[in-house]
């Protein structure tokens, strides 16, 4: 049987309907072995992945006298926008590639090109050796996604999909949420050191590789011997492409989801440079350890926190949202999997909103918080449903394709917010600007605060200097005498319109579901009436 034949799939279903879920014990009783090594491989993927993408922004912004590179975050945004250009473009197209010549050579090919990329980073310490490095990782992911993707979804059905989906997604954030910690701490003694450590993680995966079976690989083989032999016709990869990307419930999902990835990624992108100009985390040290804060070195490492043990760094903020996801996302797959698939999407959308929302309105650390937690269950309910969605309504023998194509609102919506994220931020919301206003209002020559004369990063320090003003006193004018929140105002909009549209989205797929139910009834009860 094939392995994404469920026997509690009746045939006059059509492939758009809502399956009935197992419960959660029983669905994770029926995931295979194959289901827990490519999640242990995308665990270490990320690991080493938001290693350095969660701290990218401060690595890239950051002044050369606090051992950053100086870069503007205008600068920064266009370096995401090539970053995520290729990764997601990349994936685009070698999905194809992955279901044709094999899930476990790409595998192998991926982490090769990822492990140089961190080592670029580590050998050249300027922006376009970092840049250089970013765009090996960028083409590393995009080979590696399709592969782990179409194994997972090989590795299981319609009716346990949902808390498949869920506890992957739980298990890679496992690595999302210890790889941030460990580049904290790397990066406290040398930044070389964020990319070395996540050069060595990566190799880890070559390991389970020796492990890995790639689920199909007979019938894939069988194909290949057809081909070569002549016996089956192959039409072009770029073909076969167009010819399902025309199908009208394809290309209108893809659709909406590019106006959604335009949204979803300011929390990696943006989030830590907003915290580190404007969230006095202290705040949080004071209530949960006392206005000495904590010498303990666990909770130093748990929570993200400087090593004097007063303040949070920004991964730690940041990092929020996958240890609730590492430690949670079990249960939200259970209820994603009692709702219908556009449900599920529907309401996660909202609650991202609301915490865009929040981020705006407040800078209150704890606040904060409350946002990042909000964040993450919309996150949970939305992100694995996306990629679960489109797996399950595939083709059986295009299935690595179609998450391929998945990559297509990335490519766009991400690869667009990547660079807009920071521009807006740059133009609405950035303590390095204001800061250079604040010098010039206060008496200084405006020559003397230009990015030739003054060095990106570097501004805020010396308004503290200019002044004699206290930093929190000068962060606390700032941020009140600016729109610092209209950023995040702006992309819980285009939220609110992506929601609407999975609403619609929603309706419609359910309309057509029936329609290709009563066409497939029909067409048994013909056959049954000629019988």
């Amino acid at each position: 049987m094939n392995q994404n034949t469920d026997p509690g799939e009746k045939h006059n279903e059509s492939t758009l309907d809502d399956v009935k879920q197992l419960g959660l014990w029983a669905a994770l009783g029926s995931l295979g072995y194959v289901f827990w090594i490519v999640g242990g491989m995308e665990m270490i993927e990320r690991l080493a992945f938001y290693g350095v993408r969660s701290v990218a922004s401060l690595y890239v912004t950051r002044g050369q006298s606090d051992g950053g590179l100086g870069v503007s975050m205008s600068t920064f945004g266009t370096l995401l926008f090539f970053w995520s250009l290729l990764q997601s473009g990349g994936s685009v197209l070698t999905g194809g590639l992955s279901d044709r010549y094999g899930y476990k050579q790409t595998i192998f090919a991926s982490t090769v090109i990822k492990c140089f990329g961190y080592l670029v980073m580590a050998w050249f310490p300027s922006y376009w050796g970092f840049f250089a490095g970013a765009m090996f990782l960028a083409l590393g992911t995009a080979v590696f996604k399709p592969g782990i993707q179409g194994t997972l979804i090989r590795s299981c059905t319609r009716r346990n999909s949902s808390v498949a989906w869920g506890v992957f997604y739980q298990t890679v954030n496992i690595g999302a949420w210890i790889g941030p910690l460990i580049a904290l701490h790397m990066r406290q003694m040398e930044w070389k050191y964020v990319f070395y450590t996540n050069a060595g993680f990566i190799c880890l995966n070559i390991l389970l590789l020796l492990t890995y079976k790639e689920p199909g690989i007979e019938e894939r083989l069988e194909r290949r011997a057809l081909v070569k032999s002549g016996q089956v016709k192959e039409a072009s990869l770029f073909r076969e492409s167009l010819r399902e990307l025309k199908k009208p419930h394809l290309h209108l999902y893809l659709l909406i989801f590019t106006l959604w990835w335009f949204m979803f990624p300011m929390i990696w992108d943006v989030l830590p440079k907003f915290v580190e100009d404007w969230v006095d985390t202290s705040a949080i040290v004071t209530t949960l350890f006392g206005a000495e804060g904590t010498r303990s070195s666990v909770f130093q490492f748990l929570l993200g926190m400087k090593g004097d043990g007063m303040k949070i760094e920004p991964e730690g903020i940041v990092n929020i949202n996958a240890g609730l996801i590492m430690l949670t996302c079990f249960i939200f797959a259970g209820l994603s999997a009692r709702m219908r698939a556009t449900t599920s999407l529907l309401v996660g959308t909202i609650l991202v909103v609301v915490a865009l929302v929040l981020f705006g309105l407040t800078n209150l650390a704890w606040l904060c918080v409350a946002a990042m937690a909000i964040f993450s269950v919309g996150e949970m309910l939305a992100s694995p449903k996306f990629s679960e969605f489109i797996g399950n309504i595939a083709p059986p023998d295009k299935k690595a394709m179609w998450i391929g194509f998945s990559q297509a609102p990335i490519l766009i919506g991400a690869t667009i917010e990547g660079k807009v994220g920071p521009q807006l931020y740059h133009m609405w919301s950035d303590k390095d600007v204001f800061a250079r206003e604040m010098l010039v209002a206060r008496g200084m020559d405006a020559s003397q605060v230009t990015e030739a004369a003054l060095p990106v990063g570097e501004a805020f320090h010396k308004l503290v200097a200019f002044t004699g003003e206290s930093p929190q006193a000068l962060t606390k004018l700032l941020y009140e005498s600016h729109n610092v929140g209209g950023t995040w105002y702006f992309f819980a909009c285009i939220g609110l319109v992506a929601a609407g549209l999975i609403w619609a989205y929603g309706k419609w797929i359910r309309q057509l579901a029936n329609r290709e139910r009563q066409s497939h009834l029909s067409t048994q009860s013909a056959a049954d009436g000629a019988k």
